[in-house]
C-alpha cells in the first residue's frame, strides 16, 4: 500500500490497485523459491511511465521487481482523460 500511495501522491499514477496476498513460485539465484507477495496495478500514461518505473525501482525491496507494461488499445475516453489529468506534473 505504501508503494501505491507514494506513486499516486507523486502523480506518477492516477490509481494504484493492490491485490493480495498472493503466493508466487519462481526461480531466484539458482533455486526455486515460494513467497507471499502483493500485486500492484498502476494506471498511468506513456509519458509518466519512465518516472513511475524509477520510483518503483527506488522504493521496492526486491533487486528485480516485476515491472511490465500492458498497452491500452481502447477504453472509456472519460476514464483515460482522468488518468492523463491526474498524472500531470504539477
Amino acid at each position: 500500500m505504501a508503494l501505491s500511495r507514494s506513486a499516486v501522491e507523486a502523480r506518477l499514477a492516477a490509481c494504484g490497485q493492490v491485490v493480495g496476498p498472493i503466493k508466487s513460485t519462481y526461480w531466484w539465484e539458482g533455486k526455486v523459491e515460494t513467497a507471499q507477495e502483493w500485486y500492484v496495478v498502476f494506471k498511468t500514461t506513456t509519458e509518466r511511465y519512465p518516472a513511475l518505473e524509477a520510483h518503483i525501482r527506488e522504493q521496492h525491496s526486491y533487486d528485480v521487481p516485476e515491472i511490465v507494461v500492458t498497452p491500452i488499445v481502447a477504453g472509456n475516453p472519460a476514464y483515460l482523460d482522468w488518468v492523463t489529468t491526474e498524472t500531470r506534473q504539477g
